[in-house]
């Protein structure tokens, strides 16, 4: 029996369709059904339950659910071990953050240690999923609060700060908001709460509960356009927004979010020579942003 054909199941129990499998493993939808027909075939088991929602996996495919994991497990700390034998400074190494934590903050840091290093390809993920560094979904990952793996290995490199942001044209038009008055005749765009991001808007949404919500959006760059079109506030990183023309921060007598930002990594891929040295580059690189990226600490 190949490996390939048993990890196959293992991608479509996680992802649950064909299509969200094949964007996950860099293939198509129909290579993915032929593959997966033709394993069952093989097995003479029904794997999955065809459903216009997805796949269901069977109780036979559950059943084995277990054996898999112990396998793919032991299959990944083969690779881990023989990677980190290899002492070239070269190879591929992955990076994943969220959106504009990898535009402004890691793109930058990132081409400069590739230049340095023809030998290194680095790839960047900008992606608010939680990629999974035991399996090497990414070999480094940076993001707001803790890991929630048990064996990855994590260092703060900055505490991020948050603030209330608007145009001179929008305070004009609808004054300073008002915390007593709750935020009424305010406007507001809305970060949409994901996990690492739920203490930005519970924040907004507290200090202002009666502001009219005029966009949702997943995206700090998004939130950033809108804010200066000058008919919303929103919280915005300080780095990005008190940089920007026209836009003010509002100090509204209330103590603002400070996000840690945490690097991490697999405990035994860290001592692969590429990925250590990119690890204590960025490290570096962080040390003189760290006023930028929190003003008040």
């Amino acid at each position: 029996m190949d490996w390939e054909e048993l990890h196959l199941v293992q991608h479509l129990v996680r992802h649950g369709s064909l299509s969200a499998a094949a964007r996950a493993m860099g293939t198509t939808q129909p290579t993915l059904s032929r593959r997966l027909e033709a394993f069952e075939q093989k097995t003479r088991k029904t794997l999955f339950e065809r459903q216009p929602g997805g796949l269901v996996p069977t109780a036979v495919c559950l059943s084995n659910l277990s054996a898999l994991e112990h396998m793919e497990a032991n299959a990944l700390a083969v690779e881990r071990r023989l990677a980190v034998q290899d002492d070239a400074l070269e190879g591929t190494i992955t990076v994943t953050s969220l959106d504009w934590i990898g535009d402004y903050l890691l793109a930058p840091i990132l081409t400069k240690f590739a230049a340095m290093h023809p030998g290194v390809s680095i790839h960047l993920l900008n992606d608010g999923r939680r990629f999974n560094l035991s399996r090497r979904d990414a070999d480094i990952a940076l993001r707001f609060g803790s890991f929630d793996q048990n064996d990855i290995v994590e260092r703060k490199v900055a505490d991020v700060a948050y603030g209330l942001f608007a145009t001179e044209a929008y305070l004009d038009r609808f004054g300073h908001p008002d915390v007593a008055g709750e935020g009424r005749n305010q406007t507001i765009v809305e970060l949409v709460e994901v996990p690492v991001r739920v203490s930005l808007s519970t924040w907004l949404k507290d200090l202002l509960p009666e502001a009219r919500v005029l966009l949702r959006t997943n995206s700090i760059r998004s939130q950033l356009s809108a804010v200066e079109t000058g008919q919303a506030l929103a919280t915005l990183p300080h780095f990005i927004a008190a940089g920007r023309n026209g836009l003010v921060a509002l100090n509204l007598g209330v103590a603002a979010p400070v996000l840690p930002l945490k690097l991490g990594v697999h405990p035994e891929l860290r001592e692969l020579p590429r990925v250590r040295k990119l690890m204590d580059f960025a490290v570096s690189q962080f040390a003189p942003l760290r006023v930028s990226l929190n003003p008040s600490g």
